[in-house]
C-alpha cells in the first residue's frame, strides 16, 4: 500500500491522508492499520484533559516548545466538537498552536468527536498508531473538554494530565467526574490568578486521601502549577511527565496497562461488530416493531433482547 510506505518513510502528507481515511472509515483503512501495526509501540502517549476554558490548547502549545528543546519529535491529536452540519472538527484551524505549523518535526491534527462519548473520537486510537508509525517520539492527545465524561483518555494514553483553573469550581467537578482517579499529574493552569494556591492545596489533599485508600498504588499523582501563556511551570511539567514514563517502565506497568487497553479495545470492537451484524440480519422494520411492543408494554426489554439474540444463533 503506497500510503503506508510513504508514512513509514516519514511522509507527513501520507499520515494526514491515512488519518482522513480512518475518520471516514474508507475501505482501505483497516488494511492500513494492519500494515503499520508492527511499527507502533515506541511513542510516549500523553493525554491532556480538563474542563472547557482550562487552557488545554495553550498548555499543549507550551509543551510542544519544551519537547522540541529536547530535540523530541511531536505529534498532536486534538479532539474537537463536531460541526452539526459537516460532522467535521469545529476548531480545526488550531490557531493557538500556529507557532509550530512550519516545524517539520511537529504534526498537528484535529479530529471531530462525531458523537463519541468519553472525550475521544472513535478514530483517535488509530490516529495515534499512525503518528507512532510516522516516528513521533511523543504524541499528545487533547480531549474535547466536555467536563465530566472524559475518562476514556486513560485507555489511549500512558500519562494523563488533568487540568483545572482557579475560580471554576474545578475541584468539585473533578470529584464528581471521577477524573481524579485517572490523573497521573494534576495541573493547576492559569496559576497567576487568585485562588491558584488554594486550588492546588485542595487537589493535593484529595490526592493524599485517595493515595492512602490505595495502599498498592506506588505513583502518587503530583499537583503542579503552570501559566501556559508565559511558559511558566511547563519545563517542570515535562520533567514530571518523563519521570512518570520511567516509573511505568521500571514497574512493568507500561506493559500491563497496554495489555489491559488491548483487551478493552478488542471487546469494544467485537461489541460493535455484533451489534452491526444483529441489526443487519433483522428484517427491515423488525427492530422498530420490537420497540413499539416495548412502548406498548406488550413485552419487556429483556424479552426483546432474547428475541434478537435468537436471530443471531439461527444465522
Amino acid at each position: 500500500m503506497e500510503l503506508v510506505k510513504r508514512l513509514l518513510s516519514g511522509d507527513m502528507r501520507a499520515a494526514a491522508r491515512l488519518i482522513t481515511h480512518i475518520e471516514n472509515e474508507l475501505p482501505d483503512a483497516r488494511e492500513a492499520i494492519r500494515l503499520i501495526y508492527p511499527h507502533t509501540g515506541k511513542a510516549h502517549v500523553i493525554g491532556v484533559t480538563g474542563s472547557p476554558g482550562s487552557g488545554k490548547s495553550t498548555l499543549v502549545d507550551s509543551m510542544i516548545t519544551e519537547f522540541r528543546k529536547k530535540d523530541k519529535t511531536v505529534g498532536v491529536i486534538c479532539v474537537d466538537p463536531s460541526s452539526p452540519f459537516t460532522g467535521g472538527a469545529i476548531l480545526g484551524d488550531r490557531i493557538r498552536m500556529g507557532n509550530h505549523f512550519t516545524d517539520k518535526d511537529v504534526f498537528i491534527r484535529s479530529l471531530a468527536t462525531r458523537g463519541a462519548l468519553g472525550g475521544l473520537s472513535k478514530a483517535t486510537k488509530d490516529a495515534i498508531r499512525i503518528l507512532d508509525a510516522l516516528g513521533k517520539d511523543v504524541i499528545i492527545v487533547e480531549t474535547v473538554g466536555t467536563g465530566q465524561d472524559e475518562v476514556d483518555i486513560v485507555k489511549a494514553a500512558h500519562t494523563v494530565l488533568v487540568l483545572s483553573v482557579p475560580g471554576f469550581g474545578d475541584e468539585i467537578q473533578i470529584m464528581k467526574a471521577g477524573i481524579l482517579e485517572i490523573a497521573d499529574i494534576l495541573v493547576v493552569n492559569k496559576a497567576d490568578r487568585d485562588g491558584a494556591d488554594k486550588l492546588a492545596l485542595e487537589l493535593t489533599l484529595m490526592v493524599d486521601l485517595g493515595h492512602e485508600e490505595k495502599a498498592d498504588q506506588k505513583w502518587k499523582p503530583l499537583v503542579l502549577k503552570t501559566v501556559a501563556t508565559k511558559n511558566i511551570g511547563t519545563p517542570e511539567l515535562i520533567e514530571t511527565i518523563e519521570r512518570h514514563l520511567q516509573y511505568l517502565k521500571s514497574s512493568n506497568l507500561l506493559e500491563i496497562n497496554h495489555k489491559k487497553n488491548i483487551e478493552r479495545e478488542i471487546i469494544e470492537l467485537v461489541n460493535e461488530h455484533l451489534i452491526n451484524h444483529l441489526l443487519g440480519i433483522m428484517k427491515e422494520g423488525d427492530f422498530e416493531k420490537l420497540i413499539e411492543k416495548i412502548v406498548e408494554r406488550e413485552i419487556d426489554p429483556y424479552s426483546a433482547t432474547d428475541e434478537i439474540l435468537k436471530k443471531l444463533y439461527s444465522n
